[in-house]
């Protein structure tokens, strides 16, 4: 969990510094982040569970907390996100099976229990 934490806390340093340094790159980013989460004809909640398969295959273990609080956050189960981490898998072959343990410690934090 500590790791977790860390995590979070290095992403909001850097948010900030960027802001505050006026990053036009880092706003149109920003920009693209809420344009590409809004629902439409998928769903916020469906458009995180993509993110966290994706962030499973490419071994993102940033994009892994943020997308998993993200979906949790929309109304994803426990159990849809277990599912699109096994996507993610499936997807990204025995080295995403390594990187889907640290989701679902993120899982974990988030919704405060252990995965059952």
């Amino acid at each position: 969990m500590d790791k977790i934490r860390e995590i979070c806390r290095k992403r909001k340093r850097a948010h900030q510094k960027l802001l505050s340094l006026d990053s036009k790159v880092y706003r149109a980013f920003l920009d693209m982040e809420a344009a590409a989460y809004v629902d439409g004809a998928l769903t916020k909640k469906c458009k995180e569970l993509i993110a966290v398969g994706i962030s499973v295959v490419t071994d993102c273990e940033s994009c892994m907390q943020w997308h998993v609080e993200q979906a949790v956050q929309a109304g994803a189960s426990q159990q849809e996100v277990l599912e699109a981490m096994e996507v993610g898998m499936e997807m990204g072959g025995g080295r995403a099976t390594v990187s889907a343990r640290f989701a679902l410690e993120v899982l974990e934090s988030v919704l405060g229990k252990s995965p059952k």
